[in-house]
């Protein structure tokens, strides 16, 4: 299985966010990293439009905690997943 995993948010990836959001289309099986809230999301969207720089994205998003996200991207990756069982909270 080929997989993208991102520890946090960097450089690399803001690029695969940006290309995924051109559409550039990719071969991971699965991509696992943060997730772009709301509020990120309008930041990138203003980086991609040129409304902000890099640096200037990174400023605005250095008190921002995204939360986590698994991708399964295709067919092959969910035949991994196993399930093993659930309980209430």
């Amino acid at each position: 299985m080929k997989i993208l995993k991102f520890d946090n948010m960097t450089d690399e990836w803001l690029d695969f966010v940006v290309s995924c959001r051109r559409g550039i289309s990719y071969t991971y099986d699965i991509v696992e990293g943060p997730m772009a809230d709301d509020t990120i999301w309008d930041y990138i969207e203003d980086y991609i439009d040129g409304i902000i720089t890099r640096e200037a994205f990174w400023v605005l998003v250095k008190f921002k905690y995204p939360t986590h996200q698994i991708a399964f991207c295709n067919d092959k990756s969910l035949e991994n997943l196993k399930y093993e069982g659930a309980y209430s909270l």
